[in-house]
C-alpha cells in the first residue's frame, strides 16, 4: 500500500526546474577490463548535460547490477559521486540499475503543460483539458528507474539486457554493442511487469543531442530505433497516472532511462 510518510521531498527539486530534466547513470567507462571497478555516477539535467546526483540512500529503493551468474547490490556511501561502484568480474554484458522512491514537486500550470508536451504526454494533457485543470497548479510524485548496459570484454550476439523488475523499464532486447550503422535497435517498454502501449520513447546520443529520434510503443510495448554506433547513448521514456488517495498529490510519473555506449565502447 502507498504510504506518504514514504516520500521524500527533496527542496532542491522543489525550488529548481529539474523534473522535467532527464535522470541517467554515467559510468566511468563502458567497456571495463576484467575485474575493473567503475563508478556509476548520477547525473541529472537535458540533453545529456547533467549535474551530480549524490548518492542518498533514503532516496534509493534500489541499486543493483545483474551480470550473468548473479544479481548484487551496488555499492556506495551516502553523499558520493559517483554513488556507487561495480566490479566486472566476469565477462560480458553488466546491466546496472537504480529505482528510487517517489519525491514531490510542486509545478506552476505553464511548466507542468510544457513538460507533458515535450515528453509525449498528450493523454494527461487532454485528461486536465476536459476536467478544466489546465491553468492550475500541480503537485506531483515522480520515480526514477534509470538503467546502463557495461561491456567487458569482446560483444556477442548472445548477451542480452536484462530485466530488473523495476515499475517503469526499457529493456534493450538486442546487445547494442553489436551494432553497426544503419541497424535498429528493438526494445521492449513494461509498465508494472506489463507492456506499455501509446508511450513516446526518444533516443539522444551525446555526439549530436540536438538529432533526438523518437516513436510510440507498439501494442505491444515494443518500438525499433536506428542509432549510429559511436558515442554514448541515452533512451528515455515517461509514463504518468494518477496519484495514490491521500498523497496530497494530483499525478505520480516514473522516468525511465537506458544508457550506454555505441560499439566503439567510448561515452564521447
Amino acid at each position: 500500500m502507498f504510504n506518504v510518510s514514504s516520500i521524500t521531498a527533496i527542496a532542491v527539486f522543489a525550488c529548481t526546474p529539474l523534473l522535467a530534466h532527464d535522470m541517467w547513470i554515467e559510468p566511468t567507462t563502458f567497456a571495463p577490463a576484467s575485474g575493473e571497478i567503475v563508478g556509476l555516477k548520477l547525473r541529472v539535467g537535458q540533453n545529456l548535460l547533467g549535474d551530480p546526483l549524490p548518492r542518498d540512500s533514503q532516496l534509493i529503493r534500489e541499486f543493483v547490477v545483474q551480470d550473468g551468474a548473479e544479481r548484487k547490490p551496488v555499492v556506495g556511501r551516502d553523499g558520493g559521486n559517483p554513488a556507487g561502484f561495480v566490479r566486472a568480474s566476469q565477462p560480458g554484458l553488466l546491466v546496472a540499475g537504480y529505482h528510487s522512491h517517489p519525491s514531490a514537486v510542486d509545478e506552476t500550470a505553464d511548466k507542468f503543460n510544457q513538460y507533458l508536451k515535450e515528453e509525449g504526454l498528450d493523454a494527461i494533457a487532454a485528461q486536465r483539458a476536459r476536467r478544466n485543470e489546465s491553468n492550475l497548479p500541480v503537485r506531483e510524485l515522480f520515480t526514477r528507474c534509470a538503467k546502463t548496459l557495461l561491456l567487458s570484454g569482446p560483444a556477442d550476439k548472445d548477451q542480452h539486457d536484462r530485466t530488473l523488475g523495476f515499475t517503469l523499464e526499457l529493456v534493450a532486447e538486442r546487445n547494442p554493442y553489436i551494432l553497426v550503422a544503419g541497424e535498429e535497435l528493438p526494445l521492449h517498454l513494461t509498465f508494472q511487469d506489463h507492456p506499455l502501449a501509446g508511450a513516446l520513447v526518444i533516443a539522444m546520443n551525446r555526439l549530436h543531442p540536438d538529432r533526438k529520434q523518437s516513436a510510440r510503443t507498439g501494442a505491444d510495448g515494443r518500438v525499433k530505433l536506428h542509432l549510429q554506433p559511436e558515442g554514448m547513448w541515452m533512451i528515455k521514456a515517461v509514463h504518468m497516472t494518477p496519484a495514490p488517495p491521500g498523497s496530497s498529490a494530483q499525478w505520480q510519473s516514473y522516468w525511465a532511462s537506458l544508457t550506454f555506449a555505441g560499439a566503439d565502447g567510448k561515452a564521447k
